[in-house]
């Protein structure tokens, strides 16, 4: 159930995220290929945030639950 409720609210940090234009395809550290016929993007700047934000948010539900 836990899963489920975490899987709900990043797809709904997401969905709001995209309406209010906020994109992760911009950030400082990420690698942009583009090429005459195709675009690859090499995430490296979003991978790092999203890990940062996911240790934090992991580690204070850690701690919480064993209180």
């Amino acid at each position: 159930m836990i899963l489920g409720v975490v899987l709900l609210v990043s797809g709904g940090l997401l969905y709001l995220a995209a309406r209010a234009n906020l994109s992760f395809g911009q950030l400082p550290g990420n690698i942009r290929i583009q090429g005459s016929n195709f675009t690859c993007i090499f995430a490296l700047g979003a991978s790092i945030l999203l890990s940062v934000l996911l240790t934090v948010i992991l580690n204070i539900i850690i701690r919480l639950m064993n209180k």
